[in-house]
């Protein structure tokens, strides 16, 4: 009890605030443990301990759960120590298994019918045919067997809730299915990965066939260089449609439930609304690559990571800071834990159905990721013979498709017969036998090696730069920014994924595949960009355009990036020559400075806003003006010039699109760059003019005054008069949806849902909340750890550990999340058996 009360007396140590010119808001973030941590008084109460029964252990395994969920698992072998990762994460987070193995097994239709047969037919299309061993032994010399380990546990915890039905969560009930057992095969299936631009180059080439090369790329943000964006010759333009990547779409897309898939005692009825939030797509997929959508609607979404070298810290010791970004659901897309046992110690966090830790630290040295934009699919399209659909021009000669006759389940009817196609390139996703055309896309992902985030494993034993870029050369998807720091004080960053060579196009459009767009190979990992020990003592990371000048292999990386607003933010901050504590950099993660806001709104100086007719309109414009011009550009939850500016971002954003975007390839061309936005503003091109009597700068002030009046107009139709705030529950917010959210009851929508709670931020700053009212995306998962001080490390996981509706520790951080506040992650056996709140005893023999 006495090291439980020095514990709990550390964690409410108010850290320190930090504010000057350049640098993160008030109000430092803490170190915190809410009452409700695990459930109400709970978190006093005395550790309870629990023996348990597992066949397939070859030794006694101890897992220690702490305060805030995080098991860490102490094995004599590492047979044990993976086996017992799977057994616990299954245990903890067994729906997500279920779906995961469903979609990657392509099983979905079996319990939804037979709407899912295009997603099961895509997920078999694509997946990986190749020799099993040799996939599993990429990730790690001894990788067959820790994913098999892996496997075993997970079946170990499913075999238990066989015998014992009351051991599964409310989801199996309300959907009347049962957990199915795992295989090597699903753990490394790529349908949830980040795998870059496939839909970008078809809606490119749908775009240029409609208004040609130059007027898209007038409009859109590649850099650097400018790619060549012109469709071969060979390529039928007109034929080019959206429904040629549906398959693709399909496997790759969220699961969406209706009321009918549920048990009628938990069935949304038209009077609680249900039925209509799961029309609006409100009922997210936690698990799915939602990150992708979000990021094509609002460009600037991402991830954030940077590495502080122990020259620049107070301790002495380097700083390693990550925030990957994506969907925010309930449960949680990522999970912690920590692995001990022989040649092993690794703690941090990844995705529940992957061994091993995707991002955080070993006692030696600490790794975080964002994406690298890494182009690795390309679609190339096909004369078919007139006379058989099967055969394909290839240079001189038609070529034969493989063929791969198989068998769906589909609930409710007999099993549904398909015909995998393949060409030399990769899978058909689409015939037009009318046009005698098809469609294949090559994926570099397809490869051995593709599954994402699995060469983590080799990651987690480096002890060194050296030794991690060697790992970091296993590591084919996603395209990453990897960072190091170590217990010596230095620092890395090293791009990482799979990254093929063009010769003669930029992979930004299709192209024929008849021989003369081929790949020469792909360029080693260890080749992509990188740096040691940086001058400047840190490196950042924000999904912007990190190739160096005159770098040699242009051909082999990404022209699409995200604006570059969070990382000139966290440059910003580094940059100060101070020396950073880890309070600053919690302060950093968290920070809601705009860096559009702070170009965008000087821009009012010039320009007489618009306010309506009424003297009382044309008053409360300029006060609102007047206000944003002394404002601190913080989008703080409490802010009202937050409120009036991010409403101004958002018809900014608007009313640009129909201004500039040929009105036949808006739906091709996405949103908006913010970085594009204002780069016009600042030098109004031609398009200005009409609507300034043929002035192009008249016609942008024009502009920026009726955008502004609009925003206040929608700011009093939607929240009545001024005073507004931000973080008001109708405007930025937060309620975590679960996937079943939109098709079941009031009663149970409150027990699955999480939320609400007020939020600042948007897609553009550090602290990134995306871009509408409710925050679906951003770091709902956060590391910052000292390297050498272990037990510094702190943490967020939103909304907790479990994904169990019913569990204490299913909603047990939201709230602290929620607030900016981070949690301990603690390393040291001591300091960990100081908060435990759960001891587990696993045992082959019961003993």
């Amino acid at each position: 009890m006495r090291i439980r009360a020095i514990a709990l007396f550390a964690l409410f140590i108010m850290l320190p605030v930090w504010r000057d010119s350049g640098a993160a808001p008030a109000g430092a973030p803490t170190v915190d443990l809410p009452r409700d941590a695990i459930g109400g008084d709970r978190a006093l109460a005395p550790t309870r301990t629990e023996t348990l029964r597992v066949p397939g252990l070859e030794a006694r395994v101890e897992i220690l759960k702490d305060l805030w969920g995080i098991s860490h698992i102490y094995a004599e072998t590492e047979h044990d120590l993976f086996f017992a990762q799977g057994y616990n994460a299954a245990r903890d987070r067994l729906f997500q298994f279920e779906m995961w193995r469903r979609q990657a097994t392509g099983t979905v239709s079996e319990i939804l019918g037979p709407r899912e047969l295009e997603r099961d037919r895509g997920a078999r299309l694509f997946q990986y045919r190749g020799d099993l061993e040799a996939e599993l032994n990429h990730y790690h010399p001894r990788g067959a067997r820790i994913i098999r380990a892996f496997v075993d546990g997970i079946n170990a915890w499913i075999a238990e809730t066989a015998r014992d039905s009351d051991l599964l969560p409310i989801e199996f009930e309300m959907l009347d299915i049962r957990p199915q057992p795992w295989t090597p095969e699903i753990v490394i299936s790529r349908h949830q990965g980040l795998l870059m631009n496939i839909g970008q180059e078809l809606n490119l080439g749908i775009a240029v066939a409609a208004v040609g090369a130059e007027q898209v790329k007038d409009v859109s943000y590649f850099h650097p260089g400018e790619p060549d964006l012109e469709l071969d010759p060979a390529i039928d333009g007109p034929l080019l449609r959206s429904e040629i990547l549906d398959v693709y779409r399909a496997f790759r897309g969220p699961v969406r439930f209706r009321p009918e898939d549920i048990a009628p005692r938990f069935r949304a009825t038209a009077s609680d609304g249900g039925t209509e939030l799961a029309l609006a797509g409100e009922a997210v997929d936690p698990w799915g690559p939602e990150g992708e959508r979000l990021e094509a609607e609002w460009p600037g979404t991402g991830s954030n990571n940077w590495v502080v070298a122990g020259s620049r810290t107070l301790s002495g010791h380097a700083i390693m800071a990550n925030d990957p970004h994506r969907v925010q659901a309930a449960p949680s897309l990522r999970y912690l834990a920590h692995l001990v046992g022989p040649g092993w110690n690794v703690i941090g966090g990844g995705e529940p159905v992957l061994p091993g830790i995707s991002i955080g630290h070993n006692g030696y040295g600490a790794w975080g990721l964002t994406v690298f934009q890494t182009d690795a699919e390309d679609l190339y399209v096909y004369e078919t013979h007139p006379d058989n659909p099967n055969r394909y021009r290839y240079e001189a000669a038609w070529e034969a498709m493989r063929v791969i006759e198989d068998e769906i389940p589909v609930g409710g009817q007999t099993a549904v017969r398909v015909r995998h196609k393949y060409t030399r390139h990769g899978p058909v996703v689409y015939e037009d036998r009318d046009n005698h055309v098809a469609y294949a896309v090559r994926a570099g992902w397809m490869e051995i090696g593709g599954a994402p985030y699995l060469a983590s494993l080799r990651m987690d034993q480096a002890k060194t730069w050296e030794e991690f870029v060697d790992a970091c050369n296993y590591s084919n998807i996603p395209g990453e920014n990897m960072v190091w720091a170590d217990a010596d004080g230095n620092i890395g960053w090293q791009a990482v994924g799979i990254a093929p060579i063009r010769r003669n196009w930029s992979g930004l459009v299709p192209v024929p595949g008849d021989g003369r767009y081929e790949w020469d190979g792909y360029l080693e990992i260890r080749h992509k960009p990188h740096v040691f020990n940086p001058d400047k003592g840190f490196w950042s990371t924000a999904n912007q355009n990190l190739v160096p000048p005159g770098y040699e292999h242009r051909d082999a990386v990404g022209w699409s990036w995200s604006d570059p607003f969070r990382s000139a933010r966290i440059d910003e901050v580094l940059a100060t020559g101070r020396r950073f504590t880890m309070s600053e950099m919690m302060q950093l993660a968290t920070d809601y400075v705009s860096l559009p806001a702070r170009s965008l709104v000087p821009m009012l100086r010039a320009v007489e806003p618009r306010g309506g007719s009424s003297s009382r309109d044309r008053d409360r414009a300029e006060a609102a003006r007047r206000d944003l011009l002394d404002w601190d550009f913080e989008l703080a939850p409490d802010s009202r010039e937050a409120a009036i500016y991010v409403s101004w971002e958002r018809e900014l954003r608007s009313q640009m699109g129909p201004l500039v975007v040929p009105a036949e390839v808006r739906s091709q061309l996405g949103g908006l760059s913010l970085k594009k936005i204002i780069d016009w503003l600042g030098s109004p091109p031609t398009w200005f003019a009409p609507l300034g009597d043929g002035d192009p700068v008249a016609g942008r002030d024009a502009f920026i005054a009726r955008t502004f009046a609009d925003a206040l107009d929608g700011l009093e139709e939607r929240f009545g008069s001024d005073p507004w705030r931000y973080g008001d529950a109708r405007f930025k917010h937060v309620r975590l949806r679960h996937p079943l959210s939109g098709v079941v009851n009031a009663e149970m929508r409150e027990r699955l849902e999480v939320g609400t709670l007020p939020r600042g931020g948007n897609g553009s700053t550090v602290n990134q909340s995306g871009g509408g009212d409710n925050q679906t995306s951003g770091p709902s998962f956060r590391i910052i750890t000292e390297a050498g001080d272990w037990d510094t490390a702190v943490f967020t996981n939103n909304p907790g550990q479990s994904g169990d509706p019913d569990h204490p520790m299913y909603r047990n951080l939201f709230e602290g999340w929620a607030t900016d506040r981070f949690f301990p992650l603690y390393y040291s056996r001591d300091r960990v058996e100081a908060v435990v709140a759960d001891r587990v005893v696993l045992s082959p023999d019961g003993g």
